[in-house]
């Protein structure tokens, strides 16, 4: 059995940069993985949360690279992001502000 990721892009707060460490298959969608590869989150790439829908924070509207996409919180779940210990050079990026669809 494959380890839950420990911390993901559904957790990650608005405005804060991180980098992709890893994709991992839900069971009801193992061809998810290879989907958000091809528009590019692969390991190693800038991502952040630009905004979270309401209620529940679903969907969410994420910058990978130059690219901007709405995932659903469950196709979030499936990147899992560094820990800023292990990539000290990401910082904050509060230009992007807290913002909230509605």
């Amino acid at each position: 059995m494959i380890a839950a990721p420990s911390f993901t892009l559904a957790q990650a707060s608005i405005g804060q940069a991180h980098r992709v460490k890893s994709l991992h298959a839900p069971a009801h969608a193992p061809e998810w993985p290879q989907w958000l590869e091809e528009i590019g989150f692969v390991s190693g790439e800038h991502v952040c949360v630009i905004a979270k829908g309401l209620p529940g924070a679903d969907p969410l509207v994420v910058r990978i690279g130059q690219s901007t996409f709405a995932l659903r919180r469950a196709e979030a779940d499936c990147i899992e992001l560094a820990l800023p210990h292990e990539l000290p050079e990401l910082t904050s990026t509060p230009a992007l502000g807290q913002q909230a669809l509605a």
